[in-house]
């Protein structure tokens, strides 16, 4: 269960229109060990605010994402990309909390793929199991700390800019968003970190590939949401019918047109049913403190 501190070199591109600028970075973090090889990859995420939400002139934004709002976040470790496969095979072996989980549920195997046919609750588990093992806080993100860390300082609707291509996220390219153009289909999960691109953070794959659950409830809009970062999990009102039952998703899958990839992009479902889709995964924070 140890851990090793890491600080890599990253790719990342910015996308303006059709020209990709790519550039070099540095991002800090560590590496959990669990065990038979299997390793999990956190990067450090530093404190700061953003503009939460979409603005109205946003191509495929919705009255979910509104209204703007500043939200300050407390510094934290994201998984560098989705839980894969290995990753979960590795936490399901460990000592049962409270829940047995399922050692291998994906629809698209590879060790290196997402994990997928996950619901809310196996997540959930999923963390608590991985707590226990390594003695550190693991959990699913808060919607806010997962906008801040895939937007990564940008306003665009993706990190990459205002576009998106099949060249730097796998989704169903026989879209388009603005001035992009169509692509592939490839109608599965890819490996993670496959496109070989990254945010300014140092993260992979927060545009498509794998739906990632949040922690909070759903709510319809941004009325009265939390501005500290943390999850919004009271219910209340802002809700459509049964709606506070359900939790966020968010980043899109390999299944979804560009429109739902976007940053400012949300959706709720039910906890209890990500395990009948192979479009669904997670990632893993870490609340620990840190310093550079």
């Amino acid at each position: 269960m140890g851990q090793k501190v890491t600080k890599t070199n990253l790719k990342s591109v910015l996308n303006a229109g059709l020209t990709i600028h790519r550039h070099q970075h540095q991002a800090y973090g560590f590496t959990q060990d669990l065990g038979n090889g299997v390793e999990l990859e956190m990067v450090a995420i530093p404190e700061g605010s953003f503009i939460m939400g979409s603005p109205e002139t946003e191509q495929g934004r919705t009255n979910y994402e509104s209204p703007q709002h500043r939200v300050t976040v407390k510094s934290f470790f994201m998984g560098k990309y989705p839980v894969t496969q290995a990753q979960w095979q590795a936490v399901a072996a460990l000592p049962q909390v409270n829940r047995k989980l399922e050692s291998d549920p994906s629809y698209f195997k590879g060790e290196n793929r997402p994990v997928e046919r996950v619901s809310w609750d196996d997540a959930v588990k999923f963390c608590e199991r991985l707590s226990q093992y390594t003695k550190r806080p693991y959990r699913l993100p808060s919607e806010a700390e997962w906008e801040y860390a895939c937007r990564a300082g940008t306003t665009t609707p993706f990190h990459f800019g205002e576009s998106i291509t099949t060249d730097l996220a796998n989704y169903d390219g026989n879209s388009t968003y603005g001035s992009g153009s169509k692509g592939k289909y490839v109608q599965e999960t890819t490996p993670v970190g496959s496109f070989g691109v990254a945010n300014d953070f140092g993260l992979y794959d927060m545009h498509g590939n794998v739906w990632e659950w949040c922690t909070d409830h759903w709510h319809s809009n941004y009325e009265d949401a939390p501005t500290d970062g943390s999850a919004w999990e009271d219910d209340n009102d802002n809700n459509n019918d049964n709606d506070n039952k359900k939790r966020l998703l968010r980043g899109g899958s390999w299944g979804n047109v560009p429109d739902f990839c976007r940053s400012g992009s949300r959706y709720g479902y039910s906890p209890a049913l990500g395990h009948y889709y192979g479009s669904i995964g997670f990632r893993v924070v870490c609340g620990c403190a840190w310093t550079l």
